[in-house]
């Protein structure tokens, strides 16, 4: 199966499946908070790998853990209602056990001192990277599910971001022969698919205003500087993967999804775009 089948297989199967799941909205949307869980559960594993493979890192079973513990604390806000601090003293906690097992880890070596901490630098940033990219991050799209107009805000975003990517390849397919390579980190994306995927965030906010005028009210222009702000997250974030696989000198950071790759080759773009979309959604029409 070629990659343009599948990925077109992925857009018209895989994108109505999860915008189905976010028109779930019972509980404060729990299946889409499930899936959240479900989905740093695999991406923390992904991220971990990655990280190993030319870094120092601590355990694996402790690191995995507590990342999908934020995910699931963001679960327990939105079922009960406990405000979202929670989710953030939960990863202030994580990260204190990564300080806490990285001092005492020690006390059983016989090792010179100088020899017992010489990689600790690398196993604590390393596995914090983790717990922020794998947990962290995607605990934002938990947080807009509990918000008064929390569909429409999910469904502008997903639009936001699939569509930004969508625009990006065809516009970079189509016309982007003659200006790759402007990006290092990814060769084969061109500038004008930059470009190509601004328009099309820009567009799913505008055409997020006109179908729920009452939930983005005010002028059009904020939905403008919205869409631009969340296409830039997303196209750093995708490239910001691509650094990190490249470091790794791996291809995918899975191979769960075919055509895809891994979860985190998929959700790369959600995960830096989720918070700004959500701080600026808080502060210009909450």
């Amino acid at each position: 199966m070629s990659k343009l089948i599948q990925r077109l297989l992925i857009f018209f199967i895989g994108l109505p499946l999860v915008l189905f799941i976010v028109y779930l909205p019972a509980y404060n949307h729990l299946a889409l908070n499930i899936a959240i869980v479900i989905v740093c559960f695999i991406s923390s594993l992904e991220a971990y790998n990655i990280m190993k493979s030319n870094s120092e890192m601590q355990s694996k079973f402790l690191v995995i853990f507590l990342s999908t513990c934020i995910s699931i604390s963001s679960l327990i806000c939105s079922l009960t209602g406990i405000d979202y601090l929670l989710t953030t003293f939960v990863f202030i906690c994580a990260f204190l056990i990564l300080l806490t097992k990285e001092v005492f880890s020690a006390n059983k070596s016989n090792l010179p001192s100088e020899q017992l901490f010489q990689d600790s630098n690398k196993k604590i940033t390393s596995s914090l990277f983790v717990l922020v990219y794998g947990g962290y991050l995607l605990t934002f799209l938990s947080r807009m599910s509990v918000l008064k107009n929390s569909t429409p805000y999910l469904l502008v975003f997903l639009m936001m971001v699939f569509i930004c990517d969508s625009f990006a390849w065809f516009f970079g397919i189509c016309f982007g022969k003659n200006n790759r390579g402007f990006f290092k980190a990814s060769p084969n994306k061109s500038l004008i698919g930059f470009f190509g995927g601004i328009l099309g965030s820009i567009l799913s906010g505008i055409l997020g205003y006109y179908l729920w005028p009452e939930v983005f009210s005010g002028s059009i222009i904020k939905m403008i500087i919205l869409g631009f702000i969340v296409a830039i997250s997303a196209i750093i974030g995708d490239l910001a993967e691509s650094v990190l696989k490249r470091s790794a000198k791996i291809k995918d950071s899975g191979a769960i999804i075919p055509g895809r790759g891994g979860i985190l080759d998929s959700i790369d773009s959600i995960l830096m775009a989720v918070p700004f979309y959500y701080f600026i959604i808080i502060a210009m029409f909450e």
